[in-house]
């Protein structure tokens, strides 16, 4: 089941039917408390999710969802008619795993969608291997348990900021175009928007504090994870 929280009922209707279409089953609401409402009574496997909303707004919904353990690790997309670096960091930096600008293409939508979808699915699949850490300096990483340590303190990430960290430390030492970073971690050719990658490493080194900055800008190409691995 995907949620989708919008409350233009044509959008919301054309989100929920291209769903219904692509083989999932979709549920729309036009606010936060019928959304809130229905919630446990099915658990989705994945929140699209409008920033502007009448009453309570996407982000600070998604601040409730993340707060509540039940829903901490639900995978949400944003849905944002903004276009400037502030709304996306802060919609990155309260827990999205992803963001599309409106307008949007429909497909873009839905690769998306199962590019978020299958790469969560692949993580518990995991679950039941050898939790071996990926290490560098002061920054653990444990892939099946889906924890991060900075100097032995858990750092809370999103799903999307968890995955891009893995490659970056498994690819550790090697310069990483956006272009990579995009077709390994969101999972499909990304075209236009490499400041996705750009948005996501920004937060990324917020959270991660002094060891964020392993992770070094190579001027003219992307991004580069220093230090050794452990």
């Amino acid at each position: 089941m995907i949620c989708c929280v919008e409350d233009d009922s044509y959008i919301r209707d054309l989100i929920v039917y291209a769903l219904d279409s692509s083989g999932f089953q979709a549920k729309g609401f036009a606010e936060g408390d019928s959304f809130f409402s229905d919630l446990y009574n099915e658990m989705p496997e994945l929140v699209i999710l409008d920033v502007m909303l009448p009453g309570e707004d996407g982000i600070q919904i998604l601040k409730q969802l993340k707060r509540d353990q039940r829903t901490k690790a639900l995978p949400v997309i944003l849905l944002t008619a903004k276009s400037t670096e502030f709304d996306k960091v802060l919609g990155l930096d309260s827990g999205a795993d992803d963001y599309i600008t409106k307008p949007f293409g429909v497909m873009e939508l839905i690769a998306r969608v199962k590019a978020l979808l299958r790469r969560t699915s692949d993580g518990k699949a995991a679950g039941e291997e050898e939790d071996k850490p990926l290490i560098i300096g002061d920054l653990e990483l444990f892939p099946q348990r889906h924890q991060v340590l900075v100097e032995g303190e858990a750092v809370q990430l999103t799903f999307k900021e968890f995955a891009l960290l893995q490659y970056m430390m498994t690819n550790a030492g090697l310069a990483l175009s956006r272009e990579q970073i995009l077709t390994a971690v969101w999972g499909y050719d990304f075209e236009g928007e490499t400041r996705t990658v750009d948005m996501h490493i920004k937060t990324l080194r917020q959270k991660t504090g002094a060891a964020g900055k392993m992770i070094e800008t190579v001027r003219g190409i992307g991004y580069k994870m220093g230090g050794r691995k452990q």
